[in-house]
């Protein structure tokens, strides 16, 4: 239960936050409510946000309190936060052949959905899911389907909400392991939701592309512009990593001090075919006030 003297009893920002031209922000907690994450992220000195709007390992629905989403836009709006992403359940694999597990991955995507639309989220990022047991077209197609069936009798382009499709580390029956991949997801939804894609550095660079090099990330953005275009790219997850190149495993790192680098985070910070993106970064805590380090590391490589 939300009380009004929470939602009142706010605590200053700890310094002001550097000024960047750019939206940068971090994956932020929403611990006691919703809207905690609007202010969290601004004390963070952030001015974009992702945030899970339940929990990401659990099937159990989460419901929002009309206050706690009048309050997050609120809040939203006085610190100039936007844009405000979700990043949908892990459980939820859209492309499963088992019928139990797709009928509950349908469900709960759409709570993720009904939530979004509650606090008037930008972006739904979604993972699209796994087609072990298949093959690559069917899991295309189960996806684009399943999809269909979460959003029926929804509006998504009258809120406002895009779906983000991410790519992934490139694991075996992974959808989503390359940009046209990426692309194809997209192209599946045309007509059904309006979607767009979410880009992971971390995924990118296990994936086996080169991001570390200064030929190798301009090439990269060369094909990603070529397959999914840079301007659907709405968000990048700024993650360093901690495996090598081509590895395919998922491990995050804080910026600067993995096998990618700091470099290539200035590169796409300073694109300006990338000017409209949100940078968010879902680095680990390892130490207390490993968040703000993280998100002041992207700032400082803003030109």
């Amino acid at each position: 239960m939300v009380r009004e003297q929470d939602i009142l009893a706010r605590p200053a920002p700890r310094r002001p936050p550097r000024l960047t031209s750019r939206r940068i922000g971090i994956h932020t907690s929403t611990a006691g409510g919703i809207h905690n994450a609007a202010e969290r992220a601004h004390r963070l000195g952030c001015n974009t946000l992702q945030i899970f709007s339940s929990s990401p390992r659990q099937w159990a629905p989460y419901e929002l309190s009309d206050l706690q989403c009048e309050e997050m836009t609120r809040l939203r709006t006085s610190y100039d936060l936007k844009p405000l992403v979700i990043h949908t359940n892990y459980l939820v694999n859209l492309a499963s052949t088992n019928q139990l597990f797709l009928k509950k991955s349908i469900e709960a995507f759409r709570g993720e959905i009904e939530r979004a639309l509650a606090v008037c989220a930008d972006y739904l990022v979604l993972h699209p899911g796994s087609f072990r047991g298949s093959d690559r077209e069917t899991g295309l197609l189960q996806t684009a389907a399943a999809i269909a069936a979460s959003t029926q009798n929804l509006d998504l382009a009258a809120a406002g909400l895009t779906i983000l499709i991410e790519n992934t580390a490139g694991a075996e029956f992974s959808l989503g392991g390359s940009f046209e991949q990426v692309a194809e997801v997209i192209d599946r939804l045309r007509g059904i939701v309006p979607a767009a894609a979410c880009i992971d550095t971390c995924h990118t660079h296990v994936a086996g592309y080169d991001i570390v090099t200064e030929e190798g990330i301009y090439a990269t953005l060369q094909h990603l512009d070529a397959t999914v275009a840079l301007n659907n790219v709405k968000v990048i997850h700024c993650n360093d990593a901690k495996a090598p190149r081509g590895s395919k495993l998922d491990r995050h790192q804080h910026i600067g001090k993995g096998t990618i680098g700091k470099e290539p985070f200035r590169t796409l910070l300073n694109d300006l075919r990338l000017a409209h993106a949100a940078f968010i970064a879902e680095t680990p805590i390892d130490r207390p006030g490993d968040d703000r380090r993280n998100v002041d590391a992207l700032k400082r490589l803003v030109a």
